[in-house]
Formats: C-alpha cells, structure tokens, sequence
C-alpha cells in the first residue's frame, strides 16, 4: 500500500509542475486577439482584450503579416494550454481525493 501512496505522490508532484508549467506559458503569450474589421469597404485592424471584465477594441492600423501570424499561433497555444491545464487541475483533484482515501475504489 505504501508503493502505491508513494507513486500517486509522485504523480501529484509531477502534475503540479505541469499545472505551473503551463500558467507561466500562459502568461508568456500576448494578450488579446487581433480582429480585422471592414468598414467602408477598407480594413481595418484592431486587438480585442478583456480589460475588467468588458471587450475592448484598440486601435492597430495597419499590421505586418507577420504580427497577424503572431496572434493567430497565440490563439492557437493558448487554447492548447488551456486545455491541458484545465485537464491537468482535474487529475490533481483526483490524485489528492484518492490520497486522502475518500476515491470509492
């Protein structure tokens, strides 16, 4: 029984890191999203951020294409690493539940 406590210690451990891992990533990637809107037939570039819990567009004008690869591969890890984090924070509520002795088995 002592094996197995040991190896799900472990395993929290190892998960914990990850969870951490993957906040610093987080927090690594640049705010926002890029938007383009079409007024007028011209367009126009803005970044949507969440700012206090309102949307808010500011102004980018013309942008590089490169910088809109940017945000589009952003876009992409952080959806990614939200996903994994938050699959990560259900293994760490099983781990410590089970650790406990209160997982039916």
């Amino acid at each position: 029984m002592k094996i197995i406590k040991g190896v799900l210690k472990e395993e929290l451990g190892n998960s914990l890191q990850m969870k951490q891992s993957f906040e610093r990533e987080l927090v690594r990637l640049p705010k926002g999203n890029l938007v383009k809107k079409t007024i007028k037939g011209r367009q126009y570039y803005y970044l949507q951020i969440r700012n206090h819990g309102k949307v808010r567009f500011i102004y980018k004008g013309r942008v590089s294409q490169r910088e809109i690869e940017k945000y589009q591969q952003a876009k992409h890890y952080r959806a990614k690493y939200r996903k994994q984090l938050s699959e990560v924070k259900k293994q760490i509520r099983f781990l410590r539940s089970v650790l406990r002795g209160k997982e039916p088995v």
